[in-house]
């Protein structure tokens, strides 16, 4: 398995050769707790999610993403941002693609399952927001989450 490099406006970052529809999914449970997955490709925790398929919406993408990464199944309920800035790129060691950022991060509550990890999540679990700031995370991922945090009742559009 390849490993996944983001860049955030670095001179050196490799130049975009694509771009991917994608989305994550900040699932909050009865507790307030919000389910995180420890990525596999580079040991960054992160909210689960991944790119748009053929022939389904974003918000399917983040419903499917999510049971996929984590065994819980949501209902998405919200919209907590668009994130598209060309400054990020994300690298794939595999394959040489190199992604400019193109993601939906809605808000979605656990209907079914318990957290469990899979092929692209070593470990699954629900964590209090006032832990989130010691794991390790891209500023990216953690931004979207301190979006979600701030609750400004309006989506970030960036």
């Amino acid at each position: 398995m390849g490993r996944r490099i983001d860049f955030y406006d670095d001179p050196h970052a490799p130049a975009a050769n694509s771009i991917v529809p994608s989305a994550n999914v900040v699932v909050v449970n009865g507790a307030g707790q919000i389910l995180l997955i420890h990525r596999t490709d580079n040991d960054n925790w992160a909210l689960p999610g991944g790119a748009m398929d053929l022939g389904e919406s974003l918000p399917q993408t983040a419903m499917r993403e999510t049971e996929e990464e984590t065994g819980v199944r949501v209902e998405i309920t919200g919209l907590v941002g668009i994130y598209t800035d060309p400054r990020h790129v994300i690298q794939y060691t595999s394959d040489g693609e190199v992604r400019q950022e193109c993601s939906a991060v809605f808000t979605a509550r656990p209907l079914s399952g318990e957290p469990r990890p899979s092929s692209e999540s070593r470990q699954v679990h629900w964590v209090d927001p006032g832990a989130i700031g010691d794991l390790p995370m891209d500023r990216s991922m953690r931004m979207r989450i301190d979006h979600y945090l701030a609750g400004r009742g309006t989506p970030h559009l960036g």
